[in-house]
């Protein structure tokens, strides 16, 4: 196991956390050898609060956890990194992160979701979204293979619209996933799955 120096930083080590999924980060705390030790071996965030003077394990209170998946340190072994999921908002404001505005790879996507369910239940005629929501699966399916042919054919001629092309099938992507009552987490996830 490797030596962390904790001479260095006074005996208490700052932990950033972050979603090991979306790399989000969620919050920075500090450990003492004791809260490290809690961690490891139980599997859960755990702390040193400096104006408390005590250990405290993430979400005691209120339920929301950090599960952890890893824990790396930097190269000077004065400082964690800790990938962990969170069952709830890390922050006691109720945000998923400390940060506000912290980047993750899922924002813009899971923003993008929560419009398309919007105007699926606002049922607005003008709606683009709602239009093809009403329909159906076949016609949004034939709007992603015609999108992905786009794709394809402006990569090919190299005519400088790949990315617009690329945003259409996601979008179009979405749309179906969402219509299916899947979301891009659940794709994310199977990729995942690939991975190992």
């Amino acid at each position: 196991m490797i030596t962390l120096d904790w001479k260095k930083v006074d005996g208490l080590i700052p932990a950033i956390i972050q979603d090991y999924e979306t790399l989000e980060i969620l919050m920075l705390g500090y450990m003492n050898k004791e809260a490290l030790k809690i961690t490891q071996s139980s599997g859960f965030a755990t702390f040193y609060s400096r104006s408390q003077k005590k250990i405290w394990t993430k979400g005691e209170t209120s339920g929301n956890k950090l599960a952890i998946k890893n824990i790396l340190h930097d190269c000077d072994k004065d400082t964690l990194l800790v990938l962990a999921k969170n069952s709830g908002p890390t922050c006691h404001l109720n945000n998923n992160s400390c940060f506000l505005d912290a980047p993750s790879s899922s924002n813009i996507t899971n923003e993008l979701e929560r419009t398309i369910d919007a105007r699926f239940k606002e049922g607005n005629i003008s709606s683009y979204t709602y239009q093809l929501y009403k329909e159906g699966i076949k016609e949004i399916a034939k709007k992603v293979t015609e999108e992905a042919g786009e794709v394809s054919i402006s990569a090919v001629t190299n005519d400088g619209r790949v990315i617009d092309e690329a945003a259409d099938l996601i979008y179009h992507l979405l749309v179906m996933l969402r219509k299916l009552n899947l979301s891009y987490d659940d794709v994310l996830q199977e990729l995942k799955n690939r991975s190992k």
